[in-house]
């Protein structure tokens, strides 16, 4: 079983940073993809972010060249460093790990959940 911790949210002005990271408890081998989702309210939650145990990595087009996901092996912690924020990106974020391969954006693919952070951007 696998358990994942988010933390790092919170508020900030449009235009600021933040990171988020993920620490995941459990036994992590072998194939493994891990991943950011988030979820404004009103709105169904969507992929970020995706990673896999090779370094692959995988962007929603609304996030790319604004957000990096890196993970640190060694620390079982996987971040998400979000840059240049906007209002819209105002939603809580959720870590979500699998067993597998590639690198997916959709919520159907993952099995473990964290409980999410939240990030509030102001305009």
């Amino acid at each position: 079983q696998v358990q994942l911790q988010e933390s790092g949210g919170g508020s900030v002005q449009s235009g600021g940073s933040l990171r988020l990271s993920c620490a995941a408890s459990g036994y992590i081998y072998g194939n493994y993809n891990m991943g950011w989702f988030r979820q404004a309210p009103g709105k169904e939650r969507e992929g970020v972010a995706s990673l896999d145990s090779r370094g692959s990595t995988n962007y929603a087009d609304s996030v790319k060249g604004r957000f990096t996901i890196s993970q640190d092996k060694a620390k079982n912690t996987l971040y998400l460093q979000m840059n240049s924020l906007k209002s819209e990106d105002t939603a809580m974020y959720y870590c979500a790990a699998r067993y597998g391969v590639g690198t997916p954006l959709a919520l159907r693919h993952f099995d473990y959940w964290g409980q999410g952070t939240q990030v509030t951007v102001s305009s």
